[in-house]
């Protein structure tokens, strides 16, 4: 591939477009030091891509806010890219391939470390520099009905004079609407890279709010469920507190990096558009941050009064338990104690019921009465005590 030349000079409103680079504070952008070619880590080997797969969702060229040109290829959009002297490419990438990332990076000068990121995901959000290009990390969020669970994606943004390359690894946000809505107002994609940065930010942001309105509804069903004492409710509740540990470390650090290229809007000559523009993405993701952290909070106090519940449910539980084996004891008593009274006839009964001739009383007149007179005395005997220990 032949050598990119130089970047051409901007336009007189150049200075205007790009301040907004160097509004992020250290702590949002911290700067990058060099490596050393040598001392690099090696790029992790990149995931297998499907055979029918295809890397470059949409290419083109745009000159003062208006579509030129639409390359099938990357090599062709480069190409465009150099024949237009004020314009600006715009390539949107889904899962590119390893060779693709770099081809782009040889094309417009992308960090070897912010490529690396891009290959291989699973970044925190996050926004760097790298010399006059900015890398930024997004976690877009989409609720999925059926499921009734949240999916995140992840979404890297390369931003540099004349050139915005967006790399997804999922199938949210769709940028393909945050496009058309961009090209249909032609003033505000005039202003370059960073117009159509702050749209997709934008879009990212938006597609919060479906996600906030689901988890309300899951919280409000919990909160029912729970009450109800669904034994299933408990594994609902943490799984959507996981989901929501996700939520915040999406949502959180947004705000941070918005507010970093806020507090430089004076001092670099932000245009008032995209002032206004992003003051409104800060203050939607603010409240989505808080609304967020509100979830986790209520879904601890949910979790905390299911286990009161289910504890107080199981006390008494085991006090009906308890309960029923008293009476059944109190039962058992009285059993045992009849018995007992009625062996104890049966006994002498037996006993004197034995036809031997050489048997004491056998022959005796008064033995019958005798029978008759020691098996009321045991009988009665019996139940007196019996009754005394309650028993009967």
């Amino acid at each position: 591939m032949p050598e990119r030349p130089r970047r051409r000079p901007s336009p007189p409103s150049a200075a205007k477009r790009s301040g907004w680079r160097r509004t992020a504070s250290p702590a949002a952008a911290p700067p990058s030091s060099p490596a050393a070619p040598d001392c690099a880590p090696p790029p992790a080997p990149a995931a297998p891509v499907p055979p029918n797969h295809r890397s470059v969702i949409d290419s083109a060229v745009y000159r003062d806010g208006r579509r030129v040109a639409s390359p099938a290829t990357l090599a062709e959009t480069f190409r465009q890219l150099r024949e237009e002297p004020d314009g600006m490419a715009w390539i949107g990438l889904h899962r590119p391939t390893e060779p693709e990332l770099h081809s782009l990076a040889a094309e417009f000068n992308l960090h070897e470390l912010a490529v690396e990121d891009a290959l291989e995901a699973h970044q925190r959000p996050k926004l760097e520099r790298y010399g006059d290009t900015l890398f930024v990390v997004l976690r877009a969020a989409r609720y999925l009905d059926a499921q009734e669970e949240v999916e995140f994606a992840e979404l890297h943004i390369f931003v540099g004079p004349d050139f915005l390359i967006t790399v997804r690894h999922g199938s949210a946000p769709d940028l393909s609407a945050v496009r058309r809505r961009m090209e249909a107002n032609p003033d505000l994609l005039s202003l370059g890279p960073e117009a159509a940065l702050y749209a997709i930010l934008d879009a990212v942001v938006d597609g919060y709010a479906p996600v906030v309105e689901g988890v309300q509804t899951d919280i409000d069903e919990i909160e029912t469920e729970v009450f109800r004492g669904d034994p299933a409710v408990s594994r609902r509740i943490y799984e959507l507190s996981r989901e929501m540990v996700e939520f915040q470390r999406a949502t959180r650090p947004l705000v941070g990096m918005l507010h970093g290229l806020m507090a430089g809007f004076a001092k670099y000559g932000t245009d008032e558009e995209l002032q206004r523009y992003l003051r409104d993405v800060a203050d939607h993701v603010t409240h989505t941050s808080e609304r967020v952290d509100g979830f986790r909070q209520a879904l601890t106090e949910i979790l905390t009064v299911n286990a009161t519940l289910v504890s107080q449910q199981q006390n008494a539980e085991m006090r009906a338990l308890a309960e029923a084996g008293f009476e059944q004891n109190e039962e058992i008593k009285k059993i045992s104690a009849w018995a007992a009274i009625l062996f104890a006839p049966t006994l002498v009964g037996t006993i004197y019921g034995m036809n031997f001739e050489d048997m004491p009383e056998l022959k005796w007149a008064g033995g019958y009465p005798f029978a008759i007179l020691l098996m009321a005395v045991v009988c009665t005997s019996l139940y007196v005590i019996f009754k005394k220990r309650d028993w009967l």
